[in-house]
């Protein structure tokens, strides 16, 4: 009966109980019906107008606004708070409310820990990934200048190498701006309707003798060799398709293959990119796609770029409103697919 009780519910209540309490007590004391039903009357309406004036005033009205607090801090907007709370019960629900918060506020603070422990490998990683293209090339240039400088090969070889960690820096700090751009929204897309045919034919091309070096064979799959249009970034998903046909040569095998499959899938148009390589760890697959990360760091290095490609790719994508996939499987071969509109 007193479940989810108002304030004048518990006031009434009580100071019936009260006034019951008092009557019979006047009626021991002095054995007159009428005095004590009028005592009791007066002792009701007196209890009831405290307690209920005590209750609203000083308990209910307090709760009610810790209660709309609460409900502020969780969305953020005020006008429409005021209308929800003067439909709610305060008392009922305050507990729940708070419980709730109090969860939420545990999960933000657990997600803020997560950041920031991904803060501090991300600047480790920036600042390694920056240190040894600058350390090879001082390295370069200290040797020439404590070496014999009229051995004109000894310094052609070694300007060569510093020339090449040069271009990795500048590589390294193009993608970084370019992620940047890209998840602060400054880097807008340019649409145009487009073959990606046509697009991935001339990355084949621009990548054939990379390709010949590892013997890998480019090729599209059945029934995929035909136009198909799409509505995006032209220079953009050519960049995506390159990133991702160049990871297929780094972690391919010898005599190996890169084949791409083109699919209608009616709003869209699925592309997946599939080789025979080296294949990723399914542990690692989550994490594929964050910056620096590398499944193999020595090798990837040696391979060369910047652990910046595949974060990049993802941001192109997603730029585009679309999604990316990976899955693989060790020594059988990796597979990326995304989706564009189709136009």
């Amino acid at each position: 009966m007193l479940k989810n009780p108002t304030p004048r519910g518990i006031a009434f209540f009580t100071s019936l109980l009260l006034s019951l309490f008092i009557g019979i007590l006047s009626y021991v004391s002095h054995p007159d019906i009428l005095s004590a039903l009028l005592i009791a009357l007066v002792s009701f309406c007196f209890g009831f107008f405290v307690f209920y004036y005590a209750l609203e005033f000083f308990i209910y009205r307090k709760i009610k606004l810790v209660y709309k607090n609460i409900h502020q801090l969780k969305t953020q907007k005020g006008a429409s708070v005021s209308n929800l709370i003067q439909n709610l019960d305060p008392i009922s629900g305050v507990n729940d409310e708070v419980v709730e918060w109090a969860k939420d506020q545990r999960t933000e603070i657990e997600q803020l820990r997560k950041m920031e422990t991904y803060r501090k490998e991300f600047l480790g990683n920036v600042s390694h990934e920056l240190k040894t293209p600058l350390f090879a090339i001082q390295g370069y240039i200290d040797t020439i200048l404590e070496g014999d400088v009229e051995d004109k090969e000894f310094v052609q070889h070694f300007l060569k190498k510093a020339a090449l960690n040069g271009d990795r820096l500048s590589m390294l700090i193009q993608d970084l701006e370019n992620i940047s751009q890209l998840e602060s929204g400054e880097l807008t897309m340019q649409v145009d309707i487009f073959d990606i045919h046509d697009t991935i034919s001339d990355v084949f091309d621009s990548l054939e003798s990379r390709a010949a070096e590892k013997k890998i064979t480019f090729s599209f799959k059945e029934g995929c060799d035909r136009p198909f249009i799409v509505e995006a970034d032209k220079n953009r998903i050519r960049q995506v398709i390159l990133n991702l046909i160049v990871n297929s040569i780094k972690y391919g095998n010898e005599g190996g293959y890169t084949k791409v499959g083109l699919y209608d899938m009616d709003e869209n148009i699925l592309i997946e990119i599939t080789d025979n390589g080296i294949g990723v760890p399914e542990e690692h697959l989550p994490r594929l796609f964050e910056r620096f990360y590398r499944v193999d760091k020595s090798r990837s290095r040696d391979e060369g770029g910047t652990g910046l490609g595949l974060s990049i790719v993802k941001h192109i994508i997603e730029a585009h409103h679309q999604t990316i996939n990976v899955r693989s499987a060790i020594d059988v071969g990796t597979t990326f697919g995304f989706t564009l509109t189709k136009a």
